[in-house]
């Protein structure tokens, strides 16, 4: 499947790389076929692709299986039967298909139901300044003077502007302690 980004980088490579149709199919790997396709057709948007109906194994056992998704539809959630115990109860009665196309079907008979499916959706965070903060504490090694020291340092990451902040406790003498390893009197 070709994606917005393949059709780029094809029209990239011939516009900006004055690469030939054959040089663009050899790199992405696409027909040469696909590739002059691509740069003849102005790109309106993503490319659809559209399979026609046509008789598959889950044909003769639709029926069943919309019975029994109306069934589940009305039990609890926790009383509802998972794809795989319908896939199961199928295999019984003689279905030989395979299981994620079982799950295509029931996936696609809920959006049609209820319009419920699996959405695709992405929110940003955003942040006014001074909203909110990452805040953690380590321990970072020091040599003072030839002294190993253990320094406790707190670390702040502001969300809005992502800038850090390091601090060393309230000064450098009382945030350093020395190691167990190195204290000698």
């Amino acid at each position: 499947m070709i994606t917005m980004d393949m059709v780029g980088k094809i029209r990239r490579l011939h516009g900006r790389g004055n690469k030939s149709e054959r040089e663009i199919a050899r790199e992405t790997g696409l027909s040469r076929n696909t590739v002059a396709k691509w740069l003849r057709e102005p790109v309106v948007g993503a490319p659809k692709y559209r399979r026609g109906p046509m008789a598959i194994k889950l044909t003769p056992f639709v029926a069943a299986i919309e019975q029994a998704l109306e069934a589940d539809a009305r039990r609890p959630r926790k009383e509802r039967r998972t794809a795989k115990a319908i896939f199961k109860e199928l295999a019984e009665t003689g279905y030989e298909g395979g299981y994620s196309r079982l799950t295509d079907f029931i996936r696609e008979w809920r959006v049609r139901q209820d319009g419920a499916g699996v959405v695709k959706a992405f929110v940003p965070l955003t942040f006014e300044m001074g909203e909110a903060f990452q805040f953690d504490w380590s321990e970072e090694p020091l040599v003072v003077g030839g002294i190993y020291l253990k320094l406790q340092v707190s670390h702040m990451k502001l969300c809005a502007s992502r800038a850090f902040w390091h601090t060393p406790g309230r000064s450098l003498r009382w945030a350093a302690y020395p190691s167990a390893a190195s204290t000698t009197t």
